[in-house]
């Protein structure tokens, strides 16, 4: 949903979601923007490339769990935008996201928003 929206209307676009997210929805999308893909509670990679060479799953998890599958190139990418995850970027560190409380780890589920968009 982010191909030609500016910067300003992608963070406007997060907001939404977390609005939907925390009054109970659940989103599905569809997404190559690292903005959004790292604000994400759960990926589902497909590869290893488009079209016929593509369709199999390479890995699901969190951002941070994507970025330690070897051969996931979403992985690789998510490196440069998640500082847990490879070396830190230059320049100033984002706020990082929540992470799910002791209550939802332990019933292996997600009660409420675990992520929260850099501010």
């Amino acid at each position: 949903p982010t191909i030609g929206l500016h910067p300003d209307d992608v963070l406007t676009l997060l907001r939404a979601f977390q609005r939907l997210v925390a009054e109970g929805h659940s989103l599905l999308v569809i997404e190559h923007n690292l903005d959004v893909i790292k604000c994400a509670d759960w990926l589902i990679d497909l590869g290893p490339e488009g079209g016929d060479a593509g369709g199999e799953l390479i890995a699901e998890g969190t951002p941070e769990e994507i970025c330690a599958t070897p051969g996931s190139e979403t992985g690789k990418v998510l490196q440069r935008v998640l500082p847990v995850c490879g070396p830190a970027p230059a320049g100033p560190r984002r706020k990082r996201a929540e992470a799910p409380g002791p209550e939802e780890a332990a019933a292996g589920r997600r009660t409420k928003p675990r992520r929260k968009m850099a501010e």
